[in-house]
């Protein structure tokens, strides 16, 4: 049985025996995300999936992460190492919900989180992250905007762009909804010269508490370009430890007691290793849902770009 550094050794072997990529998201645990070759948000992924030249991406994360690697990177083999990492949250919305929405609203557009599957994605205008989900709304041309399946991210975005009128669907991210205002509001008691950065995926009232609300990318820019030491970080506990890591004198509080997300800690670093040996679990996409998804998230890499109207 390798142990740790065995197995580490032996992922960096087997990548370029294999000309491999390893992609993590910022949950995941810190032996994975040591491993990898790239750690990021989901945007940050994203685009890096589009133009990576490696025959093999594993992508260390969840379902819907590899599903829109492999849609971006359709002549590429995708692999994610636990087939049981999923999303809650993308699980929420099925296609009847959003074609109902779609039929009660036949004006909007729909915007969609990337939290979402590949299905739910095929039937939509574009699709956003927490990072660019302003951005991209702010930028579309019609006034009427369906947008799922996270409540608490749409609440913010409708905040932020009040012109458009926006139609939510009630789904949630269940490690952001645990995050509650007491817990802030203590945490603040205890550092009051930590600032308070909270991702968007958490409720209204915890928002409305915090100094910076930000994406995890944006959190990470943010804190390392602050001349604050102490934070309180309203997110999962994986993007602490980054944190700590990349900033060593600086100090990271989560809020209350560390809010873990167990699908994308289900990832092993004995996993990457099995996915790049057997390589195993490889992500298919059906084409025809894989064309229609690709315009979606085409629109999504290019925020910037006024979004035809359908």
């Amino acid at each position: 049985m390798l142990e740790k550094n065995g197995l580490a050794r032996e992922i960096a072997r087997l990548k370029k025996e294999k000309n491999a990529v390893i992609l993590a998201h910022n949950y995941q645990i810190e032996d994975v995300q040591l491993c990898a070759d790239f750690l990021g948000d989901s945007l940050e992924l994203s685009r890096k999936a589009a133009v990576l030249t490696q025959a093999i991406i594993v992508f260390a994360g969840v379902k819907f992460m590899a599903e829109t690697a492999k849609i971006l990177s359709p002549g590429k083999k995708v692999l994610l190492p636990r087939l049981d990492a999923g999303c809650p949250m993308a699980d929420m919305i099925t296609l009847d919900d959003l074609r109902e929405m779609k039929r009660q609203h036949p004006q909007a557009m729909v915007v969609t989180y990337v939290n979402s599957s590949v299905e739910i994605k095929a039937e939509s205008d574009v699709c956003c992250t927490s990072a660019n989900a302003v951005q991209v709304v702010a930028n579309i041309p019609a006034r009427e905007i369906i947008f799922i399946p996270d409540e608490n991210l749409g609440n913010y975005v409708q905040k932020m762009v009040p012109d458009k009128k926006m139609f939510l669907f009630e789904g949630f991210c269940y490690v952001h909804w645990r995050i509650s205002e007491e817990e802030i509001i203590e945490m603040r008691s205890r550092y009051p010269q930590a600032k308070v950065i909270v991702h968007p995926e958490v409720c209204p009232e915890v928002t409305a508490l915090a100094d910076e609300v930000l994406s995890t990318s944006g959190m990470l820019k943010f804190v390392s370009r602050s001349s604050q030491t102490e934070f309180i970080v309203a997110t999962e506990q994986g993007l602490l430890e980054r944190m700590k890591r990349e900033n060593p004198g600086k100090t990271f509080y989560p809020p209350g007691t560390a809010k873990i997300c167990s699908n994308m800690k289900r990832t092993t670093l004995r996993d990457v290793y099995d996915a790049l040996n057997e390589e195993k679990y490889e992500i298919t996409v059906d084409p025809a849902i894989a064309e229609k998804a690709l315009h979606a998230l085409r629109e999504m890499l290019e925020p910037l770009k006024k979004l035809s109207s359908h």
